[in-house]
């Protein structure tokens, strides 16, 4: 086993020992959910508050490493595994670092939730710019159209230009930190509008090919 994927597996289990740890400090209602400005305004029974969160885990985990072996492209795939794997790990410490926001806050230690997560995001959207410049054509990851997956050209041209997006996207993010009261739409706004560019580009890439 690689060590990425041990790592990984570590993580998911620290956080069902820390469910189980914690399960008796916690309220029978765990605040679960945050509106924009950083409030409460959603909570779950205990169980599912301590344990939603690593169980999720467990699934992205599984699809993560299910769902390339199924590709029909998976040869090209294992040429960029290795960054691959590095995504899958640093999206369950994503996963991991909110669930233990999740825990300090219903400890009794309150603070903006919503500011808390912009650093985590900003880390996550430039490793899927790293990610995304370095995927060969595939039906599993990356930049999914019928134009890119129509072509191994506009998939490059798409993915080098959404790999160099993607990273802009995380300073973008970052910017939340400066003004927190809007702090939410620096994540929301880049990550929409990174990937409804891609679409019509990769669109246009081909409209040209064809001619």
């Amino acid at each position: 086993m690689k060590k990425t994927q041990i790592i990984t597996l570590f993580i998911i289990f620290a956080s069902f020992a820390l469910a189980i740890y914690l399960y008796p400090q916690m309220p029978d209602q765990m605040a679960s959910h945050w509106d924009a400005s950083g409030k409460v305004n959603g909570t779950m029974f205990k169980f599912w508050g301590l344990f939603l969160m690593p169980i999720i885990s467990v699934g992205v985990w599984l699809i993560m490493i299910v769902i390339p072996k199924l590709d029909p492209k998976k040869a090209n795939i294992a040429e960029f595994r290795q960054s691959f794997d590095t995504f899958i790990l640093l999206l369950v410490l994503f996963l991991f670092y909110i669930f233990a926001l999740t825990l300090i806050w219903n400890l009794g230690r309150t603070f903006d939730f919503i500011v808390a997560i912009i650093p985590a995001f900003a880390i996550l959207f430039y490793y899927i710019g790293e990610l995304i410049g370095s995927a060969k054509q595939n039906w599993s990851i990356g930049i999914r159209t019928p134009w890119t997956l129509s072509s191994e050209t506009i998939w490059n041209k798409t993915h080098k230009l959404g790999g160099k997006m993607f990273k802009g996207g995380s300073v973008l993010c970052l910017l939340g930190l400066l003004m927190k009261d809007y702090a939410i739409w620096f994540v929301i706004l880049p990550a929409i509008g990174v990937a409804l560019f891609l679409f019509i580009y990769s669109y246009l890439e081909f409209k040209k090919e064809v001619h």
